[in-house]
């Protein structure tokens, strides 16, 4: 992959024939291609002073989601087994596992705090368009919701290093963004609520701010379902089913923070 990148690199059309390749590496399940390429795309367009555009940023997000998600599945099982059972190996077993996933968070946060959450505020900024300026925030509040996500799940294996505190600064930021710029019912405004409140429940232990959180989000989304097209209802009540399971879970086991319940919690709708 890395001499095809290399190559891809000099050519003129690099960033059109690396997005039709991570397209290929997606149907492939090829997640760490996908998520090799989509760095190349981000530094070419970041050199030609743009954005990724919508299905960009949505590539993007899938790759690291599929390649962070396995190891978080391996974590939290063995961290399970550990709980139940002791075992000599099991502990630097366990370590491997924190490591591999770590460095993939890490990976992709890098690429979100140096680069495409500075050239996205740039954008926003500069932008005099008030027809584009949607597209601008919308972007803006993606990065920030993504960046949440990963220190978030850099929180569900190291609790001594602020990665909590991080994850909900970003998540709060991006939702002060989201509340001044989207309607309740915009799907990333929904999603960005959705994963706070996961945040707050499972990583912050603030189990009465997460359910505040998910019930403020549903209650000012389904006050505003009747205005909406058919596709755009489809998304919106998709997100809203999540927040409210979460709400039911959440207040039927107040009593019973014993992290087995995290399997169940949904977290966003891709």
């Amino acid at each position: 992959m890395d001499k095809i990148i290399q190559e891809l690199r000099g050519k003129e059309d690099a960033i059109q024939q690396g997005m039709q390749l991570v397209k290929a590496a997606e149907h492939a399940e090829r997640y760490k291609d996908m998520c090799s390429l989509m760095r190349m795309v981000v530094d070419l367009a970041n050199a030609k002073n743009e954005d990724l555009d919508t299905e960009g940023r949505n590539l993007l997000s899938v790759g690291y989601k599929n390649l962070v998600g396995a190891g978080r599945g391996s974590h939290r099982h063995i961290k399970h087994q550990m709980d139940h059972k002791e075992s000599d190996l099991m502990p630097g077993y366990l370590n491997v596992i924190a490591k591999e996933t770590t460095d993939i968070c890490k990976e992709v946060l890098e690429v979100l705090e140096n680069q495409l959450i500075p050239k996205a505020d740039q954008l926003r900024k500069e932008e005099t368009d008030e027809s584009k300026m949607y597209q601008k925030v919308e972007a803006s509040i993606f990065y920030l919701k993504m960046a949440g996500d990963y220190y978030r799940y850099l929180a569900e294996i190291d609790k001594e290093n602020g990665y909590d505190e991080k994850a909900k600064d970003l998540y709060l930021k991006g939702s002060a963004l989201a509340e001044d710029n989207l309607a309740p019912t915009d799907p990333i405004r929904l999603g960005l609520a959705l994963n706070l409140s996961v945040c707050y429940y499972e990583i912050l232990n603030n189990k009465k701010e997460a359910c505040r959180l998910a019930k403020k989000a549903f209650d000012d989304a389904i006050s505003k379902l009747d205005r909406l097209e058919e596709a755009q209802y489809k998304d919106a009540t998709l997100i809203m089913q999540l927040l409210r399971d979460n709400l039911t879970l959440w207040t039927t086991n107040d009593n019973e923070g014993d992290g087995e319940e995290e399997d169940l919690q949904v977290e966003n709708a891709e």
